[in-house]
């Protein structure tokens, strides 16, 4: 199936968001992670769970281009 540009740029997107997912979850699992303040460690987990939230959202909005 040939997507459209408003869709391309979706999966686009989601391409890009969870490159940027990887990236935040490995630094989650380094020493200078654990080294920083709590808020600030509480700010990066957060993060980090809206950003899944997100992917899974455009993950749905690209499966339903294919329905």
């Amino acid at each position: 199936m040939h997507l459209q540009p408003h869709q391309q740029r979706v999966v686009d997107e989601k391409q890009s968001l969870d490159e940027k997912r990887g990236k935040l979850n490995a630094f989650l699992e380094t020493a200078t992670f654990h080294s920083l303040s709590y808020k600030q460690r509480y700010l990066l987990n957060r993060q980090s769970m809206l950003m899944d939230l997100y992917s899974e959202v455009l993950g749905e909005r690209i499966q339903a281009f294919y329905a």
